[in-house]
């Protein structure tokens, strides 16, 4: 019945809901005093020591475990959940990149447990899809221009912290079996993920082991009609293998080892059917084989090893970390657009990093309390573009990177808290004589001849201070603000496989620098939790790609910005059984394109998003059962004229409203094992997403999916 009517399924949960309605109350008059959220006790990695989330001086969100499962039980796509939940970033695409999905309109740096998986030297935009689901406890997004840690978050940081083993337990596992499909057109929709965990302790070692691997079936719209497969997720394998494993030298002293590869390929079977922006016919696939090779991550490794004393001398705490990742993907199928010859692309990326913080108590009296954090961190990234084939179309970049950095915290009589700090980053980067290649249109003539370019070292030297005051005396308004930079080497392969001089030093590589100004407040008034902020960015260098139709390349529109914008969320629990939330994001940008001081023109969407909606209702009747109701709404954005052909520029399409609800709900059969189901866009809304709306590409013109359905069981022992 769920499969024919998704609708049918939801009503009778809310039937079961009701006629337990007085069991729920009863059970709830007990536990009204625990609240579902308890915000300001969160200890998070907001800088480079941990610390509760009343004293960071500005906006972080947290995705909490809850929250996470919740999302997980309607899909594993972590782009679309993350655009569900986080204020600030961008709606996903249900594609298999993030392109578009800025953070406060800029560059947002991933990491996994602290250990960055951008590739920022040639942006592919796929690291937002760097692990899988199953394996995160929770995500930390730390908004705004920052130099935490270090290159690439000029928009912020999105933090992935994994799972440990449970301290409490002794040997546990947990198995997840799903199916996926398309309850309104079924036919070879159907999908599925299967994932097995296994944690325990023992003595002075803990470990926790995890596997998962998903199989998609074919993405269709609302109407039933195949998703174009141009970067679709339809007919994708995704695996992923998780370990982490830790030794307790003594009650300060730990090491933890972790490990992380993630794995997708997508085997389709259609090519595709461009689609009509002009007309409004979207981008399809007819059957036939796939051209290129599958699209995807061929191979994402993460070895991380960490070394924590909390008690190195005097009242000072070390940790140092080293890392080592490797990345390599595969990008989308080109005819004949390199040397009048078809072509894939493929991005390398290696980074080899070292870091080291000490934390030192300063002042710790009735008064006052102050710590410092200080430390070096040491990269080596080197990174990539060639074609499958072997031709070079970006050479590689060897990237060094030395970056000391201070960060302090004051606390005056409990209630101001003041952060300030400083980090100087040295960055070199080396690279060898290159050729570009002969980029062609389709009929074989030159769009960008073949270039000769002398290679060479480029060299930044920026110096990147922070500064954030709180007040926390009144939880009726707990104000903050705060000022920040960040730095960013802005997509240098981008620019040197589009050279049209024969040197390096020709080429317009500087860095980005990029402030950001914040003002916002916390107000808790009982049970209901607000949060308002407003921000403010500029760099005098630009990093807006921009596409040339006459040349069919893109390009870095290298023109001074400013982004300004502002956030609501609030929080109501009704009961601790009953809670609900809503936020909303808005955000522009503006160009000086005569650098002459006047902002005269738009930034396009793939910066900046349209405003954004989101609103959800938990509910949990009794013990063991929870549902909820999620809602997205994309607004309006029209900020560009239409050319003569009635087309827009790429990235400057109008985007139309379009609102989606998802359903997710989870039933406790026993203390082992839980049964969940999540409906993605209930109503079956026919829709483009956003990205497609304002792509004005008809290749990448696809609608978004309609209803699909996640059924799973979870058994924990």
């Amino acid at each position: 019945m769920i499969m024919k009517n998704a609708k049918f399924g939801v009503n009778s949960i809310l039937a079961l809901t009701a006629a337990l309605f007085v069991q729920a109350n009863l059970q709830a008059q007990q536990q009204d005093s625990i609240r579902t959220l308890q915000l300001n006790e969160i200890t998070v990695s907001a800088s480079r020591s941990a610390r509760p989330l009343k004293n960071v001086p500005h906006s972080v969100y947290i995705l909490s475990p809850k929250s996470l499962e919740q999302d997980v039980a309607v899909s594993s796509d972590i782009t679309d959940l993350l655009g569900k939940e986080v204020p600030g970033l961008a709606p996903g695409a249900q594609t298999g990149n993030n392109s578009g999905q800025s953070l406060r309109g800029r560059s947002a740096l991933i990491m996994i447990d602290g250990v960055p998986q951008s590739t920022p030297l040639r942006n592919g935009e796929v690291d937002m899809r760097s692990i899988d689901p199953a394996v995160i406890q929770r995500v930390e997004v730390i908004k705004g221009a920052t130099a935490i840690y270090g290159n690439g978050a000029t928009g912020g940081i999105i933090n992935y912290i994994t799972k440990s083993p449970d301290s409490r337990k002794g040997i546990h596992g947990q198995t997840n079996i799903n199916l996926t499909g398309g309850p309104s057109h079924v036919a070879n929709t159907f999908g599925g993920k299967v994932g097995q965990m296994l944690g325990g302790n023992w003595g002075k070692w803990s470990y926790l082991v995890s596997g998962n691997f998903e199989q998609t079936g074919e993405y269709k719209d609302a109407k039933g009609n195949i998703i174009g497969p141009n970067y679709s997720l339809g007919e994708t394998n995704f695996s992923n293998a998780f370990a982490k494993i830790g030794f307790k030298i003594s009650d300060k002293q730990k090491f933890l080892a972790t490990y992380n590869f993630n794995k997708s390929a997508q085997h389709t079977n259609y090519s595709i059917v461009n689609g009509d922006y002009l007309a409004g016919t979207p981008t399809t696939g007819a059957l036939g084989s796939q051209t290129g090779a599958p699209t995807g991550t061929r191979g994402n490794h993460n070895a991380h090893l960490q070394y924590t004393n909390d008690l190195i001398a005097g009242s000072t705490s070390f940790v140092a970390d080293a890392y080592y990742t490797s990345r390599h993907e595969v990008f989308y199928y080109s005819a004949g657009r390199f040397d009048g010859s078809d072509g894939q692309s493929e991005i390398y990326d290696t980074k080899r990093g070292l870091r080291g913080a000490f934390n030192t108590r300063l002042i710790n009296s009735d008064h006052l309390y102050a710590t410092v954090t200080y430390g070096l961190d040491v990269l080596n990234n080197i990174t990539s573009q060639p074609l499958l084939d072997g031709r070079i179309w970006v050479p590689k970049m060897h990237m060094n990177n030395l970056a000391p950095f201070l960060e302090t915290e004051w606390i005056v009589n409990s209630n101001i808290v003041i952060n300030a700090g400083f980090r100087f980053e040295r960055t070199r980067i080396s690279v060898d004589d290159y050729q570009t290649l002969r980029i062609t249109n389709a009929k074989g003539e030159t769009v960008t001849p073949s270039i000769q370019v002398a290679g060479g070292d480029l060299k930044y030297n920026v110096a990147l201070p922070n500064i954030g005051i709180r007040f926390n005396k009144f939880k009726a308004f707990s104000p903050f603000v705060s000022f920040s930079q960040g730095f960013s080497v802005a997509d240098i392969g981008l620019a040197l496989r589009a050279s049209k001089v024969n040197d390096i030093k020709d080429i317009n590589t500087q860095a980005v620098k990029v402030t950001n100004y914040e003002i916002g407040a916390v107000s808790e008034f009982g049970k209901l939790r607000l949060e308002a902020s407003a921000y403010y960015s500029l760099s005098k260098l630009g990093t807006e790609m921009t596409y040339d139709k006459t040349t069919g390349v893109f390009v870095l529109n290298r023109t001074p910005e400013h982004i300004y914008g502002f956030e609501v969320l609030a929080n109501y629990a009704f009961t601790s059984r009953i809670e609900a939330n809503a936020s909303f994001s808005y955000i522009e940008g503006k160009q000086d394109t005569a650098s002459t001081g006047n902002y005269n023109y738009y930034m396009n969407g793939r910066r900046i998003f349209a405003p954004k909606l989101t609103a959800g209702l938990a509910y949990s009747p009794l013990a063991g059962l929870n549902l909820r109701l999620q809602y997205l709404g994309v607004l309006n954005r029209d900020r560009f004229e239409k050319l003569s052909t009635g087309l827009y520029n790429p990235y400057e399409g109008v985007v139309k409203a379009y609102h989606l609800f998802s359903f997710s709900g989870s039933y406790h059969i026993n203390k082992g094992t839980t049964l969940t189901l999540g409906v993605d866009n209930l109503l079956n809304r026919d829709y483009f997403p956003a990205r497609s709306q304002y792509y004005v590409m008809n290749s990448f013109y696809a609608k978004g999916r309609g209803r699909t359905f996640n059924l799973g069981v979870v058994i924990r022992y």
